[in-house]
């Protein structure tokens, strides 16, 4: 398993800190780990439709030098 070091501001922290003591999460690596997996499966189509394009415009430019 990877282990990550992040800093974040205070207020974000106290936020983490409710969450965990009000029984939302065990600790804070549980509500880190649950918070990325989720911003990654929210904006997996987006990055890959961005991927797509750019490989799209890249094969286009390489065929326009080919002719």
């Amino acid at each position: 398993m990877k282990t990550i070091k992040v800093s974040i501001p205070d207020k974000l922290g106290a936020e983490v800190d409710n969450y965990v003591k009000s029984g939302w999460f065990t600790d804070e690596a549980d509500l880190l780990r649950v918070a990325l997996q989720e911003f990654i499966r929210h904006n997996r189509l987006t990055l890959m439709e961005q991927f797509m394009k750019e490989d799209i415009e890249w094969a286009l430019k390489v065929k326009a030098g080919t002719k």
